[in-house]
């Protein structure tokens, strides 16, 4: 039921209100759009033009914003889109990448049966598309009651998530259940998601849209003006880590040989400063002024203190650094500087994107180690440009055969949204004859299901 949902929402918030609260106040969260978080669209969205459906996209933060780029492209001329995202980061590369397209970019609302029935109200999609999860109770309850049909693209349920989501199974079934379908990445997530009540014919292990997301390019438009108002010495050999965190900084500090330059992107806002405090004398992205080169022309360690200039930055690399797969965390995408041409290194913690790693290091297209290697590594790399390119070359073979996942997708949600428009619009009745007749022939034409796996396999390489 709906109220007990949101009892116990409020009940769980006003436990843990003091380390939440603590957390967004420190890091200036606390400042965001709290009306949009409670449902709240601002201006209110126009209906759809007549006879067009509208198809909304929801995206956590960067990363599945990033994951959906080609997907909403390849959709926009078909349907009304709006793009839905939680994190202030997500809102700002979605503002970055639609801001000047007919697209609406709104917040996703807390799962508040009010709040949700407030944006649906607001948004009026035809149908939802979840990236890679995401899936709340009340919002798939509300799109049932209307009739709105609710999918997961991209989908992924890593195994502690799914240890955490057994233990609610009982909340947690339902909204499963009423998946139209689970487009995942893998046989192991389609395996969770059966798991998890989603119904088996309706689980596609499609691929990951990610590896469509890399971008195969020798230049990124906007790097030679990054290096020139960061002060980075394009003579002279740049490391680039992107995506770190904290505990990262000082070992990569550490690890660059003398006279080669280290930039970092921290991966959160609000591991900035404690970033700048690990690498001396940086020069910081945000105190970049053209016009009074406000930078320090003898430094060698830069910082990538904003969000968006992370592709610019891997175009700049001569050796690429992925963080968050040094330490306790799960890893980030490396993808984007493999397709670049860049030689990457990746650390021991990549569970998150082990299916990637492994793919790639089958291929030979990338570097694990463990942290104690990492300043013999880099120093080895550094001084071979022959295996950087080879590296770099084999890593994007990979990736082009990897790719595909973007258009099985699009198709996917193609004949979800036909569906819906027919089920609104059936056809005249005609005799009980005509009906038998059209029903084998559908079944003659209809594809079989995979006995084994209970679940629709598109080719494609893993």
């Amino acid at each position: 039921m709906p109220w007990l949902l949101d009892l116990l929402y409020v009940i769980a918030a006003t436990v843990t209100s003091p380390i939440w609260l603590f957390r967004m106040a420190r890091t200036g969260k606390i400042r965001t759009d709290w009306p949009g978080r409670f449902g709240r669209v601002q201006p209110r969205i126009p209906a759809p033009a007549s006879g067009r459906q509208r198809l909304l996209f929801h995206a956590v933060s960067v990363g599945e914003v990033n994951a959906i780029r080609q997907l909403v492209e390849r959709l926009a001329g078909e349907f009304d889109i709006v793009i839905a995202t939680t994190t202030d980061t997500g809102f700002a590369r979605a503002q970055a990448l639609w801001g000047r397209s007919p697209h609406r970019i709104v917040r996703y609302p807390f799962d508040f049966s009010w709040a949700v029935s407030r944006f649906l109200n607001d948004v009026r999609p035809s149908a939802v598309a979840l990236t890679e999860l995401e899936v709340w109770p009340n919002f798939t309850a509300a799109c049932q009651a209307r009739g709105v049909p609710v999918c997961v693209i991209n989908g992924r349920l890593t195994e502690r998530s799914f240890k955490r989501y057994r233990v609610v199974k009982w909340i947690m079934h339902r909204p499963f259940a009423r998946l139209a379908f689970a487009a995942v990445q893998n046989d192991a997530y389609a395996a969770r998601f059966k798991g998890m009540g989603a119904a088996a014919d309706r689980v596609h292990v499609a691929g990951t849209m990610k590896w469509d997301t890399a971008q195969v390019a020798d230049r990124v438009e906007g790097a030679d003006r990054l290096a020139q108002e960061m002060g980075i010495d394009r003579s002279r050999p740049l490391i680039v880590a992107g995506s770190t965190a904290p505990g990262e900084h000082e070992l990569l500090h550490a690890a660059t040989p003398a006279g080669v330059q280290l930039l970092c992107a921290p991966r959160k806002p609000e591991w900035f400063d404690q970033a700048a405090s690990a690498l001396p004398n940086c020069n910081r992205r945000t105190s970049a002024n053209p016009k009074t080169k406000n930078q320090n022309p003898r430094s060698d360690r830069f910082l990538l203190d904003t969000i968006g200039e992370l592709r610019m930055a891997y175009a700049l690399a001569d050796l690429v650094v992925i963080g968050r797969s040094f330490g306790d965390l799960h890893g980030s995408d490396m993808m984007e500087p493999a397709a670049l041409g860049k030689a990457v290194i990746v650390g021991p913690a990549v569970r998150d994107f082990q299916d990637t790693v492994d793919a790639l290091r089958a291929g030979d297209g990338i570097v694990q180690i463990t942290p104690d290697q990492l300043p013999q590594t880099i120093a080895r790399l550094l001084d071979d440009p022959a295996r950087r390119r080879q590296i770099a070359d084999n890593a994007r073979r990979v990736i082009q055969a990897n790719q595909g996942a973007t258009e099985r997708h699009a198709q996917l949600i193609r004949d979800m949204l036909a569906r819906t428009a027919a089920a609104k619009n059936p056809p005249p009745q005609r005799g009980a004859g005509a009906e038998v007749e059209e029903k084998e022939e559908r079944q003659v034409g209809e594809p079989r299901l995979d006995a084994g796996s209970g679940s629709q396999t598109f080719g494609h390489h893993s």
